[in-house]
């Protein structure tokens, strides 16, 4: 049988979502023991999860029998506390890119328009196609790394119904001012709604104040758990807006779409500020070290808020693949990204960014 041929045709132009490759799969292909290989490729937390979420999973593997709690109530609850919002203006979600899907199944239908950053998250980008919208992608700033708001703003017509700003903006690390996003989301008519995805904000010192936006305005934030606290691997985001808008999205959510493991080891780590701490601590001292690194090798590389930086590398699938021989994996962003001459590296531990900079250096002498 031939299930292409019965597939629904848009459906087979929606390009595949390439993650970044696991240390198992590299250690396989390159004849490498596991234990030598290290990933810096998908902007994990080095330090693993908070111990105090890890306590947690273990006495919820008890219950595992059992289906979670559908509404996630505790978990809701003590982020409203944290947030100074109520219950319903919060939803969970199977990582924040599940919430970005119940927007895209509230607000958008074939034909209508989104507006992204040209080098933004490329979910964004294939989601639009999932839904045959037309995906309106904005030039960064003269043609460099950061969220052009200004010519975002001019590309919103009548069509319009979602505008993503990723801040700060996987790959390239970057965040847009705090005046220039207030100014931005005043000037947004009230057909549209902004999504600010703030996977990253933790990492910020001086965020902008993206939850009054979002209880005042047609402003959703999206946030995560898989990287300040170390629960990639547990899919678990959140999503907040005015109750109506949650309300919306509750119609297109699963039941019991997060695990009762995800909700137990979240719940915990948001009362692990220590775990925090010192993930900070270790994401400023690994960028610091690349700075200092990449212009000893005379390499361009963009200043980040994240846990991740961008630098130049010359052909960027070529140092990919060569690192990864090496036993590092990093992350190529030519393809969807449109930077073939980059590799986009996350801070690991010490001894992880050193092996990767001996590594990289060796591999540039030739």
């Amino acid at each position: 049988m031939n299930f292409t041929a019965i597939a629904h045709r848009y459906l087979c132009d929606v390009p595949v979502y390439q993650p970044g490759r696991p240390i198992e799969e590299v250690a396989r292909e390159h004849g490498l023991n596991p234990r030598r290989v290290i990933k810096l490729a998908s902007n994990e937390n080095a330090l693993g999860p908070s111990p105090k979420a890890l306590a947690a999973m273990r006495a919820a593997l008890k219950t595992a029998h059992l289906y979670p709690d559908g509404s996630g109530f505790y978990l809701r609850r003590a982020l409203a506390k944290k947030l100074g919002v109520e219950m319903d203006n919060i939803i969970l979600g199977a990582g924040s890119n599940e919430i970005i899907e119940f927007l895209y199944h509230t607000f958008v239908a074939p034909g209508d328009e989104v507006v992204v950053g040209e080098r933004a998250f490329v979910i964004y980008a294939i989601m639009a196609k999932m839904f045959r919208a037309k995906c309106v992608s904005v030039p960064f700033c003269g043609g460099g790394h950061a969220h052009d708001l200004d010519a975002m703003r001019a590309a919103i017509t009548p069509r319009t119904k979602l505008v993503f700003v990723a801040n700060p903006n996987n790959p390239s690390g970057t965040r847009v001012g705090n005046a220039a996003l207030d100014k931005f989301i005043r000037s947004l008519p009230p057909h549209v709604v902004c999504v600010l995805d703030e996977a990253y904000y933790e990492f910020l010192d001086d965020p902008p104040p993206s939850i009054r936006y979002a209880m005042t305005g047609n402003v959703v934030v999206l946030r995560t758990f898989s990287k300040i606290v170390g629960l990639a691997g547990l899919r678990i985001g959140y999503g907040v807006a005015q109750k109506d808008c949650i309300a919306l999205k509750h119609r297109v959510r699963q039941p019991f779409n997060v695990n009762s493991i995800a909700l137990a080891g979240a719940l915990a780590a948001l009362s692990d500020p220590e775990h925090i701490r010192n993930t900070r601590r270790m994401t400023r001292n690994g960028l610091s070290y690349f700075y200092r690194e990449f212009t000893r090798l005379k390499l361009e590389h963009v200043p980040s808020a994240a846990n991740f930086v961008l630098a130049r590398v010359g052909d960027g699938a070529k140092i990919f693949a060569a690192l990864q021989r090496r036993g590092v994996i990093v992350r190529p962003v030519g393809g969807g990204y449109g930077l073939p001459e980059w590799i986009r590296v996350t801070v690991g531990l010490p001894e992880e960014n050193r092996k990767f900079v001996r590594e990289l250096a060796d591999e540039l002498r030739g």
